[in-house]
């Protein structure tokens, strides 16, 4: 008898096909289950990654959104405190606030704020239409100097719902300087 060759491993042009080992198959099979292991892990894990990442996103424009109403407040208090008198004006610090705030999404065709009252100890209400408030006051500052201070008001746009989070956010920011010419 003649030793028996295996046709495994052969290409057999009759047969068409490529024939492989019994390690081959099994190598073949721990390869596709480990497939099939991945695709279920992803699948598992895609929405906790898409839930951060628009997490991470709502954070970042709430961030933006709270340094352009600070630098909205800043701006304007420091047009106020020229004098006396721009102590209490409110048209210019609305003025300067909306400047400010032209950068954030649904400030771009707003051209008037909403005004609270001198002094006023609430926020003015601001809506979606109107999202941006001033208030403007004169008040002794720290060292017992006149002092202009203004409160401005944002109204953010409402981002993809988060549970826990109603989605859009009221900023209120206030600066304080002391008038330069008393």
């Amino acid at each position: 008898m003649g030793i028996r060759q295996s046709n495994f491993g052969k290409w057999k042009p009759e047969w068409g096909i490529f024939r492989f080992s019994d390690d081959t198959m099994l190598k073949a099979r721990k390869q596709a289950a480990q497939r099939g292991h991945a695709i279920i892990e992803v699948s598992l894990m895609a929405p906790w990654i898409f839930f951060l990442f628009m997490g991470t996103l709502d954070f970042g424009f709430y961030a933006y959104a709270a340094i352009a109403t600070e630098n909205a407040a800043r701006v304007a208090v420091a047009q106020t405190a020229h004098d006396v008198d721009t102590a209490v004006d409110t048209a210019t610090a609305c003025t300067y606030a909306l400047g400010e705030l032209k950068s954030l999404p649904n400030m771009r065709t707003v051209t008037t704020c909403v005004i609270g009252g001198l002094c006023a100890t609430s926020a003015p209400a601001v809506t979606s239409t109107n999202p941006a408030g001033v208030t403007v006051c004169q008040v002794a500052g720290p060292d017992g100097a006149a002092s202009a201070q203004v409160s401005v008001t944002y109204q953010t746009i409402p981002m993809i719902p988060i549970p826990g989070v109603t989605g859009q956010l009221t900023l209120t920011r206030t600066a304080q300087m002391r008038v330069v010419n008393q």
